[in-house]
């Protein structure tokens, strides 16, 4: 352990698997790891001031941080973390969580580019209408996919298209050596990379730099038969753009899984918007059993002294 960190650590636990969590890094045996907390919704404000650990979601965590003046070390448990990182507090480290959403994502984007690819909706209409027709639907294999954001996630869903034999193109802030992407585009490069897309699938993080990036410009530099997927950020793209976008038929599709405002009001157009299908917020969940071996890592490299895996930049934004 390092001489500079005390001997023991309390820590907080604000989340709507706190149960399920306590259990878990019980059984782990920590060393000086004491769990003083454990909330599902308002964690008791006396108590967390005598915490410096916190294991939280992160819109439960927001309530948790006027109430830590002693807060070092918050580990959050969702792959997303604008709310945090964009709050005024930021005397601790923050770590968050890669590594574990690849296959739930892979998932998700194949379930809807197949779901297009071979014709679902329409052999389900024929069906209804009793109508027998010859086949209607096309293939994955020669197909380009865009991948905005080939993170940690992206990595894994350009690999498994790619064995499928899709071509991928793909934009990254800042790492470039997935072999499974045949090209990387820049930023300033984005209409030369809509351009021949298939199916489009947004994964950027939120920052400045992605604010609106898929607005009515972009969406007119994709095909007409392209597909969008975001599983990113609902930031990422301009909600009155795509709406018109689809009312016009200048896009094929869109699937959405995240939103600015969640849950999605019921006055917003995207529920009635044609050729848009809502899942909400559920593409890659944070399972508590893939999180706490995280948590137990990196507490094992804290109280050692050494930097923890996947520690966010405050100033980055990611």
């Amino acid at each position: 352990m390092s001489d500079s960190l005390p001997n023991n650590f309390n820590l907080a636990i604000a989340s709507r698997d706190a149960p399920i969590y306590a259990k878990l890094l019980g059984q782990a045996g920590l060393p000086g790891l004491r769990i003083k907390l454990i909330s599902q919704s308002q964690p008791d404000a006396i108590a967390l001031q005598e915490c410096e650990l916190l294991l939280a979601d992160p819109d439960l965590a927001l309530g948790c941080l006027p109430a830590m003046p002693r807060l070092q070390w918050l580990q959050s448990t969702w792959a997303g973390n604008a709310p945090l990182l964009s709050h005024s507090k930021r005397d601790y480290q923050l770590t968050g969580i890669k590594g574990i959403f690849g296959v739930q994502m892979t998932e998700y984007a194949l379930a809807y580019m197949l779901y297009f690819a071979r014709d679902i909706p329409g052999y389900q209409a024929r069906q209804q209408q009793k109508h027998w027709a010859g086949p209607t639907h096309s293939t994955l294999r020669g197909r380009h996919l865009g991948i905005l954001g080939v993170g940690s996630i992206g990595r894994e869903v350009a690999s498994v298209c790619r064995a499928l034999g899709m071509e991928i193109h793909g934009v990254s802030l800042r790492s470039r050596d997935c072999e499974a992407v045949g090209r990387y585009y820049d930023l300033s490069q984005l209409q030369e990379f809509a351009g021949s897309l298939d199916y489009l699938l947004c994964l950027l993080p939120h920052t400045k730099q992605t604010a609106n990036l898929v607005d009515q410009t972009f969406l007119n530099w994709l095909p007409s038969h392209c597909v969008l997927i975001n599983a990113g950020r609902g930031s990422l793209i301009d909600d009155e753009a795509l709406c018109e976008a689809l009312c016009a038929g200048h896009l094929k599709a869109a699937v959405l899984d995240v939103f600015r405002e969640e849950p999605l009001p019921d006055t917003h157009p995207f529920w009635h918007t044609p050729n848009l299908l809502i899942t909400q917020h559920t593409a890659a969940l944070s399972r508590p059993e893939l999180i706490a071996p995280v948590f137990i890592d990196n507490y094992r490299l804290w109280l050692s002294g050494e930097p923890m895996d996947h520690k966010l930049d405050f100033a980055r934004g990611y």
